[in-house]
């Protein structure tokens, strides 16, 4: 199975055969996040992704190595070289230090990929933890003349690069093009070419970040550290970089050059990038107010969702639909996940508990092929639902008398089936039980509140609605009724 896997690689735009460098070994690096505020949805989407090719490949037989950063420093405003790091803007708005706001939210972004059942990458590096050896690649570029120093800062020279090689070569952009669409902006006047990009910054006096360096106090820019942490984990070329389509240009399109420069050749083999989310189908912006946090779509306390949704159907509401897609997220959609993946998991509960035949009336082993023609065609996670589901619809014709399975085909699919639906899509049992139990009591709870609001008793019903939002569960009153979902 390992040597059928495809995966479209945006470096050549094409789905390519994939071949690790080290046979049964695969390095992976996908760009994680800049921990200044609360992971939103699009963010979730792309680790979301990378966990299930992470498990996909793992299932294979493959020895993956899974490195995913966390920046913590030199990610500036509007992904720039000038204005304000993030994480120091958070901090100074704040007043507290600007550590405090990376814990605060790389707790937050665990938590969160916890609930999504994302399992936890190999090595998880920060940018603060790795200066030294970013300072040790910004003096080997200025050695070899491909970056220069310029005011306390460091800036690589992308039309030098582009001498020898092609910038721009990942997010098919033409260096005219881009000289052409450039203009004038603050601090562009230390830079030979308004297309070069930031090595080493000089800080301000106000910068609370910064680190020593032969160049002057200041701090690494954006693009080093992930070439410092990629190349010091994976080596200098590795099989596999990851992250969302918005990171192709300019972030990754710099990795590239100054991996390039520094090395003599080329760091990945495969560039894997996901697409971006919509919400009720509008680009989810912070600006507008169209965008969703994971806790808000976990709770339904926004008016954006009809009600709250658990993780594993928000998980696996991402995965019908395919990694490279747009995915539109809105209250129906969620709810009709919602319905298939309960039909799903019942399903893979009810084969266990199937009437044995001699013989089975179908191919099981056309299932399961099934399943990994979905999979090693890059990935293609709504082929292998539906596949699933096929499953699914023949369980229920055995049920009823209309098909037949004998025992061994029986634990042959349970087995391929589980392995799909637990460790590659990654999703879990919700405990129907406990959830059966609590529905019916809420059941109880809201029409003794629908009451209270019949008669006007306004302190009771509002009462009852505190409570339970201080237990953890949140009531949702609308024109139909009054819905209830858990934080």
């Amino acid at each position: 199975m390992q040597s059928q896997l495809k995966l479209y690689n945006t470096l050549s735009g094409e789905k390519e055969t994939f071949k690790p460098i080290l046979e049964g070994n695969v390095g992976m690096y996908v760009c994680g996040p800049t921990v200044y505020s609360d992971v939103h949805l699009g963010n979730c989407r792309t680790f979301i992704s990378f966990d299930l090719i992470y498990r996909y490949l793992m299932h294979l037989g493959f020895k993956v190595r899974y490195v995913r950063n966390i920046t913590d420093a030199g990610h500036l405003e509007n992904d720039a070289d000038e204005g304000e790091d993030k994480i120091s803007k958070k901090a100074r708005l704040e007043a507290i230090e600007p550590m405090e706001i990376v814990q605060r939210y790389s707790v937050g972004f665990h938590q969160v990929m916890e609930k999504f059942n994302a399992l936890p990458p190999s090595i998880e590096p920060t940018a603060t933890g790795h200066i030294s050896e970013q300072i040790q690649i910004v003096q080997a570029l200025l050695d070899n003349g491909a970056a220069y120093i310029s005011n306390g800062s460091v800036y690589f020279d992308v039309l030098k690069y582009n001498d020898s090689e092609e910038y721009g070569i990942l997010s098919k952009r033409k260096i005219e093009d881009l000289i052409s669409g450039t203009r004038d902006l603050d601090g562009q006047h230390e830079k030979r070419n308004p297309l070069d990009f930031a090595l080493w910054k000089k800080a301000s006096p106000y910068h609370i970040m910064r680190w020593p360096s032969p160049w002057s106090d200041g701090f690494p820019g954006w693009h080093l550290e992930c070439t410092a942490m990629s190349s010091k984990y994976l080596g200098e070329t590795f099989d596999i970089h990851g992250g969302g389509m918005d990171l192709k240009f300019p972030h990754h399109e710099c990795e590239i050059a100054q991996a390039t420069a520094f090395s003599g050749h080329k760091p990945v083999n495969y560039w894997m990038h996901t697409n971006m989310l919509t919400l009720n189908g509008k680009r989810m912006s912070k600006s507008t107010g169209n965008t969703l946090l994971p806790e808000e779509l976990f709770s339904g306390e926004t008016v954006l969702l009809e009600k709250g949704f658990h993780p594993m159907v928000a998980r696996f509401f991402m995965m019908q639909a395919h990694y490279r897609s747009v995915l539109d997220f809105s209250s129906d959609a969620l709810a009709a996940s919602e319905k298939g993946f309960h039909k799903l998991m019942n399903g893979s509960k009810e084969l266990k508990e199937l009437k044995l035949s001699p013989n089975s009336s179908l191919s099981i082993q056309g299932f399961i092929d099934s399943f990994y023609t979905a999979l090693n065609d890059d990935l293609n996670t709504p082929v292998l639902i539906a596949h699933l589901f096929e499953v699914v619809s023949f369980i229920n014709k055995v049920k009823e008398g209309a098909e037949q399975i004998s025992a061994e085909d029986r634990e042959l699919l349970s087995e391929s089936m589980n392995a799909m639906i637990f460790d590659v899509l990654g999703l879990t049992f919700i405990d129907e039980q406990d959830h059966s139990k609590l529905d019916a009591a809420m059941n109880i709870i809201l029409e003794l509140r629908k009451n209270a609001r019949e008669t006007k008793d306004w302190n009771t019903s509002d009462l009852i609605r505190d409570k339970l939002n201080e237990a953890g569960i949140t009531v949702k009153d609308n024109k139909e009724g009054s819905t209830w979902s858990v934080n």
